[in-house]
């Protein structure tokens, strides 16, 4: 592999001239997957989830520039983004708190190598837990964006039932299985939609902002018609050491520092 992974053939404005921007959320702690390295920083056969994501996005070749959220002092994560031409942020203590930081520092990013330099005017958002996100999903996504969709998000049908409980734990309902989906990323969204969700999110009662879990609900809060792409099932999200199995089984072998 090159030294910067993002080479000239590889990075594209989307078809109708919009130039996407990649946003990597890895500033997670890995407490659930009982990791005493952020969980970005656990190793799959050698390689950090980090740099399986960044490799997964660089062979999509459909960002132009690259941030990533890290945790708060971490320097070996860092290191990785420089690697990969990706400009490192300082994660926040939510989700959506890591996000806005990534998108007020697109500006900073540099291009990558081969790729317009002007500014971009759409994003993808990604977990880097779903570091094996085939490379058809972000085209997917893209093209969704290029079609002039505002928020497009990835998507895989529910296989199991599902049902809606109260606080004592009895069920309460049982949604049709027809009408779920569950969500993945990377999630695509025109940047001033974006912008505009994360700006108003700061607005919501505290009850309510503690339940956004994903950029998609954001959308959803202003209105915004989200639609949805086909995803994938190598795109399991790694949050548990049982899905960390999954990953070491499929990918030959890991290394994980546990506490």
């Amino acid at each position: 592999m090159s030294e910067n992974f993002f080479d000239a053939a590889s990075t594209e404005t989307v078809s109708n001239g919009s130039v996407l921007a990649l946003v990597i959320v890895a500033a997670g702690s890995g407490s659930r997957l009982g990791a005493a390295v952020p969980k970005a920083a656990v190793k799959v056969a050698g390689k950090t989830l980090l740099e399986w994501a960044l490799e997964g996005a660089g062979s999509a070749g459909v960002a132009a520039r690259i941030v990533v959220t890290v945790p708060p002092g971490d320097r070996d994560l860092r290191l990785v983004c420089q690697k990969f031409g990706a400009l490192a942020v300082e994660g926040g203590a939510t989700r959506a708190e890591s996000v806005t930081a990534a998108l007020t520092a697109l500006s900073s990013a540099q291009p990558q190598p081969g790729s317009s330099d002007a500014l971009p005017t759409a994003v993808l958002v990604h977990d880097a837990a779903r570091c094996f996100t085939p490379a058809q999903v972000f085209h997917r996504v893209a093209r969704a964006l290029a079609e002039g969709e505002r928020a497009v998000i990835p998507v895989v049908p529910v296989v199991d039932t599902i049902k809606t409980v109260d606080d004592r734990g009895y069920v309460t309902g049982t949604p049709a299985r027809t009408d779920l989906r569950a969500v993945q990323t990377p999630q695509g969204f025109d940047l001033p939609t974006l912008l505009e969700a994360h700006r108003q999110v700061g607005g919501l009662p505290p009850s309510v902002a503690e339940r956004i879990t994903d950029d998609a609900m954001l959308a959803e809060t202003l209105q915004i018609p989200v639609a949805t792409v086909a995803g994938a099932s190598e795109s399991f999200k790694i949050t548990t050491p049982l899905d960390f199995a999954l990953a070491q089984a499929l990918h030959g072998g890991a290394d994980k520092e546990t506490a």
